[in-house]
């Protein structure tokens, strides 16, 4: 009933899987895979899985090399709702033994937009056999790693890809890292070659369900309002009494052919950054504003700030904690919209500590975001860049969602709806990591959290996007 399909390096580490497996009366056979000669996510591997799943009703692909201990009846579990739901994909919540201690790692809804390749199935993927059998023999690119993306995606086209949230089996976790050290992985230069792949495959799937933007864009009148000043830079802050002096120093240096303020959005600290701000404020450029909402995100904060008559005609981003890499930073950004005619500019950054020592992987320049697929591009991809800079009559229409994660990746997906997103390749931004960054090292709940809202935000996107082509 069940072909079971795991990867192979050496028999003490593949044993106590096939013992475990073979015990469940479901599983017909055991394929390993030999992934010193086969990588497990190629295309070439996946086309000889469909060949020896011929005859199966489900197939299982296991993807680590350490132990897999299934739960009680969990094999049973996958069928009978595979069965009752008709999933072309199935997953489930599972423990992982992490540091020699068995932890919870409950998995997320697969949402429609969810298009993210770093989704977390967590290491056992559970398909219907034809439909396992009809996504591959589909395939129509040889893939060294985004086969099982491109699996994904080709499957969910066919039936939906359904998630048991029940804890199903038991793995062992060997990255170790913190989520502020995992969360560049994407945008790290020596994993360029599979992102390419990414890319196409995420394109090709948008290009099957309709939701594919070709690459015309609105053109941006950049005459439209009067405007105090030609930039104004926005720093939303709470309790940053650390960072927030270097931040506003980094903006003031900043040498321009045009005037340009600090709009400073104190939520409400209580850490002394408010007073630490106030020492700034022989400068007629700095803005310093403290709502009167006490319900505000950073993106209500940033609305804030949008909406202020003392907004300039571009609105530049600097987070609390970071720095400008120089003082034509602001200038390089602002040429870049009349350039390039574009409603939003993303620059480059360079990681850093604290004291601005460069950190692995360095420099992030997101050469995903190309004139001629980056919007495509950015439903797959977990974010957009830095430093952000938007178009304000065109930012104002839109707003950020009042939230604090996620509510720049929302107002870059609306704005390349329609609009070309200028790009910058010079390092202009010192992204600095610290401990105390807000998303250094999260806990899997706040993960999941934060993961679910942005592939709502993709999914919504994607809709509207669906929507529009249908116009």
């Amino acid at each position: 009933m069940i072909k079971a399909f795991i990867p192979y390096i050496d028999q003490a580490d593949t044993l106590s899987t096939v013992t475990a497996l073979t015990a469940s009366p479901l599983v017909s056979g055991i394929e390993l895979v030999d992934i010193a000669h086969d990588a497990l996510q190629s295309t070439k591997t996946l086309k000889k899985m469909a060949e020896k799943a011929d005859g199966c009703e489900y197939v299982l692909v296991y993807t680590k090399c350490n132990d897999l201990v299934p739960g009680y009846h969990a094999l049973d579990r996958f069928v009978e709702i595979a069965r009752d739901t008709n999933a072309s994909m199935l997953y489930s919540d599972y423990y992982s033994v992490i540091d020699g201690e068995q932890r919870k790692m409950p998995t997320i809804e697969c949402q429609f937009g969810a298009l993210r390749d770093d989704f977390n199935f967590g290491s056992v993927l559970f398909f219907r056999a034809d439909a396992f059998r009809k996504a591959v023999a589909e395939m129509d690119k040889d893939y060294k790693a985004a086969g099982l993306y491109d699996l994904r995606l080709r499957v969910s086209r066919i039936a939906p890809i359904v998630h048991i949230n029940e804890y199903l089996y038991q793995d062992v976790e060997l990255d170790n890292r913190k989520s502020g050290e995992k969360q560049f992985d994407y945008v790290d230069p020596r994993n360029r070659a599979s992102q390419i792949e990414m890319e196409e495959a995420c394109t090709a799937h948008l290009k099957a369900i309709g939701g594919y933007l070709a690459p015309v864009f609105e053109k941006v009148d950049f005459g439209a309002g009067e405007f105090p000043v030609e930039a104004s830079v926005v720093i939303p802050v709470r309790n940053r009494v650390r960072t927030i002096a270097d931040a506003i120093q980094s903006v003031l240096s900043q040498q321009t052919s045009f005037p340009f303020n600090l709009i400073i959005v104190d939520n409400h600290s209580i850490d002394g950054t408010t007073e630490a701000i106030d020492k700034f404020a022989g400068d007629a450029r700095v803005v310093h504003i403290i709502p009167n909402r006490d319900d505000l995100g950073i993106g209500g904060c940033w609305n804030v700030a949008l909406d202020d008559a003392r907004c300039g005609k571009f609105a530049v981003q600097l987070d609390s904690d970071d720095l400008y890499a120089g003082t034509d930073t602001l200038q390089k950004i602002v040429d870049a919209f009349y350039a390039q005619n574009c409603a939003m500019v993303v620059g480059t950054y360079m990681l850093t500590d604290i004291n601005k020592n460069m950190l692995p992987p360095g420099k992030i320049d997101h050469a995903e975001w190309t004139p001629e697929n980056g919007r495509n591009n950015a439903l797959r991809i977990n974010g957009l860049g830095a430093p952000r800079a938007f178009y304000t009559p065109v930012a104002r229409k839109i707003h950020l969602p009042n939230t604090s994660y996620g509510e720049d990746y929302a107002m870059g997906l609306s704005v390349s709806r329609h609009y070309q997103i200028g790009r910058i390749y010079d390092v202009l931004y010192l992204c600095r990591r610290w401990e105390g960054n807000s998303d250094a090292a999260l806990p899997i709940d706040k993960i999941n959290a934060n993961n679910l809202y942005k592939d709502s935000i993709r999914t919504w996107e994607l809709q509207a996007r669906i929507a529009l082509n249908k116009a």
